[in-house]
This record gives structure tokens, C-alpha cells and sequence, in this order.
């Protein structure tokens, strides 16, 4: 019997190593991106600094040429330093502006809001307008809506009644 446990011993320690994966060989497997540009030492990339200036799509431009390096930037002119863009004082975007287009060097101002929103519907400047029995509203000119709530008199009977499309109670039987 000790036979048999000493045989399940050495199967224990010889097993495992036999079962044991083959050492893996670098070679078997296509090498990752890094690895694919160390091995292609062949590919010589420029340094334009100093000698040009590279734009966003990529474009080199000679020392002292004017480019755009964007659709909405500014002129800019290649130095040894890099590029140097011009970076005027752009106007303001007036508050009301509702399309703004980045054509060139600033953005401009192509609509403006003329009009007030006040639940889902549209007035115009200086339109009045009453939501509800009780509330007369305008449009100001600074598209904001101000509105004034009617303030009813207290009535002088014991049961006032409120009619449809009248904002304050009235007394109907005197």
C-alpha cells in the first residue's frame, strides 16, 4: 500500500510539469503597434521647427508665409517660433443673437431675437397680450415678457359668483 501512495506522489510532481504550457516564442505572434514602430526604423518624419509650420490638416507653410491653420481662426504667419496669429478685438455678440456663424477671424452675428416666448408661444415687441382672464402681459423690447395680475375689488354680496372668461367674482343677485 505504500507502493501505491508513493507512485500518487511522484504523478502529483511529474504530471504538472509535463502538462505545462511550451515556452512562448515572440515570433509566433504578429508584434503590437509599439513594438511594429521601433522595427521601422525606415520612416523618417520631418522636424519643421524652425524651418515651417505645420497647419491642422497637416499642410506645411514656408517662414514667413500667411495661412489659416483653422475655418475659424485667425491669419496667422509662420516664424521660427511657431506660428503667430493675429488676435484682434473681436465685437461682442450682441445678447439677443440667436445665430452666430465662425466664418472668419470673430464671429458674427447673422440673427437676432426680435420676439418673446411666454408658453410655448411667440409675441411680438411690444405685442400685449392676455394669457388669462385675470393677467394682461407685453412683450418689452428686451424680449422679456411682463405680465400684471388683475387685483379685484372685495365683492359686496354674500355669494359672489366667478363667470367664465371674467377674472373677478361678481355679485349676481344684487
Amino acid at each position: 500500500m505504500a507502493l501505491h501512495i508513493h507512485e500518487a506522489w511522484i504523478l502529483l510532481f511529474v504530471i504538472p510539469v509535463l502538462v505545462a504550457p511550451a515556452a512562448i516564442n515572440h515570433e509566433d505572434y504578429p508584434a503590437d503597434e509599439g513594438d511594429q514602430a521601433s522595427s521601422n526604423d525606415n520612416l523618417i518624419f520631418d522636424d519643421y521647427r524652425g524651418k515651417g509650420c505645420v497647419d491642422d490638416s497637416g499642410f506645411v507653410y514656408k517662414l514667413g508665409e500667411r495661412f489659416f491653420p483653422g475655418h475659424s481662426n485667425c491669419p496667422c504667419v509662420c516664424t521660427e517660433d511657431g506660428p503667430v496669429c493675429d488676435q484682434p478685438e473681436c465685437p461682442k455678440i450682441h445678447p439677443k443673437c440667436t445665430k452666430v456663424e465662425h466664418n472668419g477671424c470673430c464671429p458674427e452675428c447673422k440673427e437676432v431675437k426680435n420676439f418673446c416666448e411666454y408658453h410655448g408661444k411667440n409675441y411680438k415687441i411690444l405685442e400685449e397680450f392676455k394669457p388669462s382672464p385675470c393677467e394682461w402681459c407685453r412683450c418689452e423690447p428686451s424680449n422679456e415678457v411682463h405680465c400684471v395680475v388683475a387685483d379685484c375689488a372685495v365683492p359686496e354680496c354674500v355669494n359672489p359668483v366667478y363667470e367664465p372668461e371674467q377674472c373677478c367674482p361678481v355679485c349676481k343677485n344684487g
